[in-house]
């Protein structure tokens, strides 16, 4: 990537406004505005929960929806392999992903080997710990495995054949990062970013206030993330980034940094964060992570940890974790209520989830009451 940004990029004649909106706005309200876009796959995707607020505030209500309208996009969302494994904090980030590819749109899982060095600050109340290349490139490949199996697992047992799939492609995004040096990134891509800014973002400004403050490496982080953005952009044509709430801090960078450079109208879109019962993220950092790996979080325990969910969240979790019609949702829950000993609402959340991400030999050994010693011996096997 030696090639300057400057020649690399398409500058756009018909550059609209330079005015950026200071603030993302929620899609519930303005979905209800629109019969168009009511009928449409963001309507749908927010009626069940999965998607939380978007950016640019007029992205929802206009520009998006007709941009989605007018043939298939390429979407992308980011995974730092800071571990071996994504939790299911990640499933909701990877389902995001899948709706789109069943609507026809193609999608990008970029793998963060590069940034998972660099640490993202979201969310962290201290540094993370540093990761070494070595670890990170093993962690990116038995994430990339993952990921794999369960898009693999969503085209064989929930994809509607009548419809087109779009294409599904992972990346690393070490990759592009591999042969830059720093005086070079940071004399392209550096001077579009402005200090003011980057201040002002809700994960900077959380952990200046505390004891250990931020190193420089963590504040740097969401120059990286806006740069893949444009990469992406640049390479594959990618107009939508999907992330965590906690992530729009870098999904403004990404769309400020790609409009300074190019001119080209991109969109930040998020997803709520999965939290547990007690209102803690499901993360790994939490202390509570369930793995997606089978050998660390096998069938078994995934079931079980669906089956066990609260009667308050079950419908919620249907809606978010699996591809169920709301009719059949709102049909599940009224047999819930009719007869809460039997929780059907459970039984089927718990096996939609599992299937999904260990196939059907997964929940029919989740079933079975596999053990996870077992599990994780058939893993080495396969």
């Amino acid at each position: 990537m030696a090639t300057s940004i400057a020649r690399t990029c398409r500058y756009v004649s018909r550059h609209r406004s330079c005015i950026l909106p200071s603030l993302c706005l929620t899609l519930r309200s303005t979905f209800h505005c629109s019969s168009t876009v009511n009928n449409g796959l963001l309507f749908s995707l927010n009626k069940r929960g999965v998607l939380k607020d978007s950016f640019p505030e007029n992205a929802a209500q206009d520009h998006l929806p007709q941009l989605l309208q007018s043939g298939a996009q390429t979407v992308y969302c980011g995974f730092d392999p800071t571990a071996d494994s994504l939790h299911v904090g990640n499933l909701l980030a990877i389902i995001g992903l899948l709706h789109f590819r069943s609507a026809g749109h193609h999608v990008l899982a970029v793998l963060g080997g590069a940034t998972a060095q660099i640490g993202d600050p979201s969310g962290k109340t201290t540094e993370r710990e540093p990761l070494s290349a070595d670890a990170a490139e093993a962690n990116t490949r038995r994430i990339r495995e993952s990921i794999q199996t369960i898009f693999s697992n969503h085209e064989l047992h929930f994809h509607d054949r009548s419809r087109k799939l779009g294409t599904v492609t992972v990346l690393n995004n070490l990759s592009w990062y591999k042969d830059w040096g720093v005086v070079g990134f940071l004399s392209e891509a550096g001077r579009y970013f402005r200090m003011g800014t980057m201040l002002s973002r809700h994960s900077v400004q959380s952990r200046l206030k505390s004891e250990d403050g931020m190193s420089l490496t963590e504040f740097t982080y969401q120059v990286f993330q806006a740069y893949d953005f444009h990469h992406l952009n640049q390479i594959y044509g990618c107009k939508i980034q999907l992330g965590g709430t906690d992530q729009l801090g870098n999904l403004m960078s990404g769309h400020e940094f790609i409009r300074k450079v190019s001119g080209e109208e991109v969109y930040g879109l998020t997803i709520p964060l999965v939290t547990s019962s007690v209102g803690d993220k499901l993360g790994k950092t939490a202390g509570n992570a369930v793995w997606l790996n089978r050998d660390k979080t096998s069938p078994f325990e995934l079931y079980q940890f669906f089956l066990r969910q609260p009667d308050a969240s079950v419908e919620e979790y249907l809606r978010l974790f699996t591809f169920l019609p709301l009719a059949e949702v709102e049909r599940l829950m009224e047999q819930q209520r009719e007869d809460p000993g039997k929780r059907l609402a459970h039984k089927r959340l718990a096996a939609e989830v599992t299937k999904l991400v260990h196939g059907k030999e997964g929940l029919e050994s989740a079933k079975r009451g596999d053990k996870p010693e077992e599990c994780a011996e058939q893993y080495s096997h396969t």
